[in-house]
């Protein structure tokens, strides 16, 4: 359009809209004519106009044509339908790689109603999330920048690793963690990792894993447990392990400006005020205590391990990181 407009403004002396107006008509080959008198050198120009216009259009179609028969354009439209759902999504969880255990790590999910996004790069993506019911999913591979925006990893509450391959899982890592320090988010990811060798566990850790699950050695001890203590299993079977048990059991931080800092155990008036029981507590530097007594002195940086109903336990952190004392204690 624009070398036509010039090529009549210069050989013919048309104005700039009877220009426009003279090549748009025949760049599109309407054919309704000349405007205005053309010269024969004009005539020549209208002809080669024609011919690179039509030349245009027909590789236009062509390029259509093909782009429509290999599912290209398709698949983008697709894939940006799933990427405004994914952009709805808020602490959710991103799995990386489909495997078997991929599909028990999402079946859990789903019973527990935690929304999740899987990311594959293999080209049968599409088909294994209709088989195994993935609501959200990305072809791609996912340590790149780009996958992890597209997964709105920003608003993720952590990201899964369940790659068969050691070097996939340490890209993976490392890939997460640059992308918290580039983007300046408030708190890091809870990154987990599987790793079929236990000499794996350690190197996962350093790298910046939260939690490394060795399949290897949760067998072992799920063996072990029903071995020696069949019931006992059964009793976590029942209570811990499934999503609608009335039960549960969970670690909750005391950050340094909670009023429980400093404060004894039995002061606290958990128990009575929540109705859960401290049955561990974690000091900063890691050491553990089994059933602590009403004594000990809850300090800053701990996790108390807690076991309850699941509104109690919500209940124990709001109180836990209030920075006065609650107005419950007043009835106690």
């Amino acid at each position: 359009m624009l070398i036509g407009t010039i090529g009549y403004i210069i050989i013919d002396d048309f104005t700039i809209f009877d220009a426009i107006y003279q090549t748009g008509i025949t760049f599109t080959t309407v054919g309704f004519g000349e405007i205005a008198p053309i010269s024969t050198a004009g005539r020549i120009f209208t002809i080669t106009l024609i011919i690179a216009g039509f030349a245009v259009f027909s590789s236009a179609i062509g390029i259509l044509i093909a782009e429509l028969n290999r599912g290209d354009i398709a698949r983008i439209l697709k894939e940006r339908a799933m990427l405004y759902r994914i952009a709805r999504l808020k602490k959710h969880f991103v799995v990386c790689y489909h495997n078997h255990y991929t599909i028990e790590v999402t079946k859990q999910l789903r019973k527990n109603n935690i929304p999740f996004v899987v990311i594959d790069p293999r080209e049968d993506m599409a088909e294994m999330a209709e088989r195994y019911k993935y609501p959200y999913y990305l072809q791609s591979e996912p340590h790149t920048e780009i996958t992890m925006l597209k997964a709105h990893l920003s608003s993720a509450n952590g990201l899964i690793t369940l790659s068969d391959s050691i070097a996939d899982n340490i890209a993976l890592i490392a890939s997460v963690r640059l992308f918290e320090k580039e983007h300046f988010l408030p708190r890091p990811y809870n990154v987990i990792s599987s790793a079929e060798h236990m000499s794996d566990v350690e190197k996962l850790k350093k790298l910046g894993a939260d939690t490394v699950v060795s399949p290897t050695k949760l067998t072992a001890q799920r063996i072990t447990a029903m071995a020696a203590r069949p019931d006992m299993e059964n009793l976590l079977e029942e209570f811990l392990y499934k999503s609608d048990t009335p039960l549960d059991m969970e670690e909750i931080f005391v950050p340094k400006f909670s009023w429980m800092v400093l404060k004894k155990l039995k002061e606290t008036h958990l128990r009575q005020i929540v109705n859960v029981s401290v049955v561990g507590a974690t000091q900063k530097g890691g050491k553990f205590i089994a059933m602590p007594k009403g004594d000990m002195l809850v300090t800053s940086e701990s996790k108390l391990l807690v076991i309850g109903t699941q509104k109690a336990i919500t209940m124990t952190k709001e109180i836990v990181r209030k920075r006065s004392k609650p107005e419950e204690l007043r009835y106690v």
